[in-house]
């Protein structure tokens, strides 16, 4: 754990980011990657080999739009869009499917945070329907009091998403916790602290750049938060 302020405040929320942070991504995406791509070849979409996983996986945290423009750039709008379609398709069936995986001590530590009254939240760039999909799979849905995506509200940027959800639900004092710049500038542009998740390893070095505090596992959140001054 890394601490880069002397104190921090107790929050009445937490808001979790759902891939890298909550969602170990690559146990579904991986798959389903080479399954999007496959199709679009036989649908005489795309021709060509399959871009490098890397892309992908250094594309989490972005909306959909962004995620193609820089995964397959010189493709048309179509054929991006095909893209979306297919990749929620693909997705929902690798929840059911597939072996995914959150990342450890997630559920554990989240039951823990609610018993000791902190309001929960996701907040994602994804669709709504693979959001709450990997919520609903692996049973941690209950826990939160709302589940926001981009998908769903159809914002411009984490930053809108993350008001939103303020807003609507009356929140004033909350962390926010994720593994990529968009969720620190969610965070900051909305006066939260924010706790960078530094186990997902999708971005570069300087991704979690401004956080308050660095974690290595998610479980850390409970000793932070046991250490956070009272408002």
């Amino acid at each position: 754990m890394e601490i880069k302020e002397t104190k921090l405040a107790r929050p009445e929320a937490m808001i979790f980011d759902m891939d890298g942070t909550l969602f170990k991504t690559e146990t579904l995406l991986i798959p389903v990657f080479h399954k999007v791509f496959d199709r679009l070849r036989e649908e005489g979409l795309y021709s060509g080999k399959t871009p490098p996983e890397e892309l992908i996986l250094g594309c989490l945290g972005m909306l959909l739009p962004e995620i193609w423009k820089r995964v397959i750039p010189n493709q048309s709008e179509a054929v991006h869009r095909r893209a979306d379609e297919l990749l929620l398709k693909f997705e929902l069936e690798g929840l059911e499917q597939t072996a995914t995986e959150l990342y450890p001590q997630v559920p554990e530590t989240l039951e823990a945070l609610k018993r000791r009254g902190v309001r929960l939240f996701v907040a994602s760039n994804g669709l709504e329907h693979y959001v709450k999909g990997v919520a609903g799979t692996h049973r941690i849905f209950p826990l939160f009091e709302g589940i926001f995506s981009a998908g769903e509200h159809q914002t411009a940027t984490k930053v809108d998403l993350v008001k939103l959800l303020l807003d609507k639900h009356g929140v004033s004092r909350a962390w926010m916790v994720g593994d990529r710049s968009s969720d620190v500038e969610a965070g900051k542009k909305n006066g939260l602290t924010v706790i960078g998740c530094a186990y997902a390893g999708f971005g570069d070095g300087g991704e979690l750049a401004g956080s308050d505090v660095l974690i290595h596992t998610f479980d850390e959140l409970l000793q932070l938060y046991g250490e956070a001054d009272e408002a």
